[in-house]
């Protein structure tokens, strides 16, 4: 494994960071043996970052219990994050922060962020609760090490945050497909210039640009080098870049990690060669024009008021440009219960927007879903669920 330099503590951060929020999960919930195998293999392989959340259901409980068992405590860095929105007081602070360290089996965390700062105006809300006397106090105490934020918001916001504290890190949504997107390369150069760690979400676009490339994408990624995953082109186009210091991955399978740990030892700042770049910019054409909705799957918008299954929507309406609608149309009748009682379709949706005030990625769901539902929910629709349904008898 390589380590990248975090300046403000001293820390070497593995380059490949363990993203907890898609842990596997079954009928009781996430899936501990699968967990611990993954989360023992990849400090075998060499990571020692791992990120979580107090909103990512289990997970901080999941991780916590894996390190605290095999006694692995001590050989990781873990991240997690203050649900910064369902903090009301100076009191609620203690009790988010008490409840992690509980879950986590630890007396302190390594990195704490605020988690999904998106302005100014919200870190200055913070601000008047006392958060920087509580993190001083809580610093002093030795129950948090490193403070920083992540975010979702624009560019112009995300420098004015990065300025309005001494914060020892942050952490930006950025790929190749999001270059200009949020804060960017901008600001990601802006953060490696104050000398701070940035870490990198959502390398892969919630998957996309590992599973979701269209075959003119794939086949313009095989001319250049046919023996490289499109997972593995996303991850090389980060670390190629300096500035980059951890990237994490939300690996649930034994090969993803495998796959991920063999990229990361043979990358390299600076490695891509002039193909490769230019390589990138014709994918990244091909992409811009089958991703309609740029839904990474987080999930935040659920549940559905009404039962849609939001992130299912959004994949299907994608897949449909990128790989056909017939494809695409089966993998939405699935994916939303339509051949079974229950049902999770775009049309069930009445407008309400609850889910749009939760979403990082400020999606018009609701404008979104009606596009979905004139799309996938045509005549065609009824006659494969009944051609489904006749299959399962």
């Amino acid at each position: 494994m390589q380590y990248r330099l975090d300046e403000r503590s001293g820390n070497r951060l593995s380059i490949l960071g363990f993203g907890c929020m898609r842990f596997s999960r079954g009928v009781g919930g996430i899936d501990m043996q699968k967990a611990e195998r993954l989360i023992l293999s990849a400090i075998e392989g060499g990571v020692n970052y791992f990120d979580t959340a107090y909103l990512y259901a289990g997970s901080e409980a999941t991780l916590g219990a894996v390190l605290s068992k095999n006694n692995v405590r001590s050989k990781v860095y873990i991240a997690t994050k203050l649900p910064i929105a369902k903090c009301r007081s100076n009191a609620d602070f203690d009790r988010f922060l008490d409840a992690q360290l509980s879950a986590l089996s630890t007396n302190y965390l390594d990195y704490y962020l605020m988690h999904n700062i998106n302005s100014l105006a919200q870190w200055n809300e913070l601000c008047a609760l006392g958060i920087c006397e509580w993190i001083s106090e809580k610093k002093v105490a030795g129950k948090l090490k490193q403070i920083g934020f992540s975010f979702h918001g624009a560019k112009d916001e995300f420098v004015k945050v990065l300025d309005a504290y001494d914060w020892d890190f942050c952490q930006i949504q950025y790929n190749y497909a999001n270059e200009h997107y949020q804060a960017g390369v901008d600001g990601l150069k802006k953060a490696a210039k104050k000398h701070i760690p940035i870490i990198i979400m959502e390398p892969l676009l919630g998957g996309k640009l590992a599973n979701g490339l269209s075959r003119p994408a794939l086949e313009t990624f095989k001319k250049v080098n046919a023996a490289i995953s499109p997972a593995a082109w996303g991850l090389r186009w980060l670390w190629n870049q300096p500035e980059v210091t951890v990237v994490l991955s939300g690996m649930n399978e034994t090969a993803q990690l495998e796959d991920n740990l063999t990229i990361a030892n043979l990358s390299a700042p600076n490695m891509l060669s002039a193909d490769e770049k230019a390589a990138y910019e014709k994918v990244l054409e091909i992409f811009k024009s089958t991703d309609k909705v740029p839904c990474t799957g987080c999930s935040y918008c659920m549940p559905c008021p009404q039962g849609v299954n939001i992130p299912a929507c959004f994949a299907s309406y994608n897949a449909s440009y990128t790989h056909g609608r017939i494809t695409s149309l089966a993998m939405y009748i699935t994916s939303t219960a339509a051949n079974r009682n229950e049902k999770a379709l775009a049309s069930r949706c009445v407008g309400c927007k609850k889910c749009e005030g939760h979403c990082p990625q400020k999606l018009e769901i609701s404008h979104e879903l009606a596009a979905v539902k004139h799309r996938m929910e045509p005549f065609l629709f009824s006659l494969a669920m009944k051609t489904m349904r006749k299959r399962a008898k």
